[in-house]
């Protein structure tokens, strides 16, 4: 009974996004005027919106923590740097760390998870609010000051939509209109993005606003894609092996 009821809860989430979409689009048309053509052709997708812009570029981090938030408020195999901070601070452990870890420790040291005292220092802090202060820097997310009661918190809403939109057709996309039914033919970077927002808990956000028909056929490929064995996909030829480690830590 509760799983009808979320289930149900679901459909009328999914079901309002897609009344929302179609009204903001009839409200569109109705106030189209003279200069409609030319607003039309600012809305078309230019470099910048394709994701080529250096402002708009971003990490596969801030994509997971971006397509967690709510549109309103919000509570390897080379050690070269990369020009990430945080990735930047995770190769460094790694590389100075003898003997080398697993992959699965690795992920429970640096997210913090480890019960170890000596290893604590591997943690890397504040992730979420350094990921948010990135995408403030970039025009994504704002930083306010809102008071609760007896304290102020700083809280980071989203200020650009457009860029949000983009990223859950994206996603959408992947495993729809763009899907190929084989991990290995897809975009390895848009892979992990799917199994990292599913692991986060935040790859429904994306597929809320879908059609019934849609959702029930987009969250059955991702669930071709959970079942599969990471370490059967990373043992097969020309495959990417630390993708599918990760994977089996996320999944296991």
């Amino acid at each position: 009974m509760t799983s009808l009821t979320q289930r149900s809860s679901g459909l009328v989430q999914r079901r309002t996004e897609a009344s929302r979409s179609a009204a903001a689009a009839a409200d569109k048309e109705r106030g189209a005027g003279p200069g409609a053509e030319d607003e039309g052709r600012r809305d078309e997708p230019g470099d910048d919106e394709k994701g080529d812009s250096k402002e708009t570029r971003l990490t596969l981090m801030e994509e997971v923590l971006l397509l967690g938030l709510k549109d309103r408020e919000v509570i390897c195999k080379s050690d070269a740097p990369t020009g990430d901070v945080l990735l930047d601070e995770a190769l460094k452990h790694i590389k100075e760390t003898q003997p080398p870890e697993t992959v699965q420790n690795w992920i429970e040291l640096l997210s913090g998870e480890t019960w170890n005292p000596l290893k604590l220092h591997y943690q890397l802090r504040n992730v979420r609010e350094r990921l948010a202060k990135n995408l403030v820097e970039k025009g994504v997310l704002t930083t306010e000051k809102q008071n609760f009661l007896l304290f102020d918190m700083t809280t980071h809403p989203l200020t650009n939509n457009n860029i949000k939109q983009r990223l859950i057709k994206k996603v959408q996309e992947a495993v729809l209109d763009k899907w190929v039914n084989d991990p290995h033919r897809m975009d390895k970077r848009l892979l992990a993005l799917i199994y990292l927002a599913h692991a986060s808990d935040v790859l429904e956000n994306a597929f809320a606003p879908l059609l019934d028909e849609q959702y029930d056929l987009a969250t059955k490929r991702v669930r071709q894609l959970l079942d599969l064995d990471p370490e059967g996909e990373g043992a097969k030829t020309n495959t990417n092996e630390v993708l599918w480690a990760v994977v089996a830590a996320f999944t296991k």
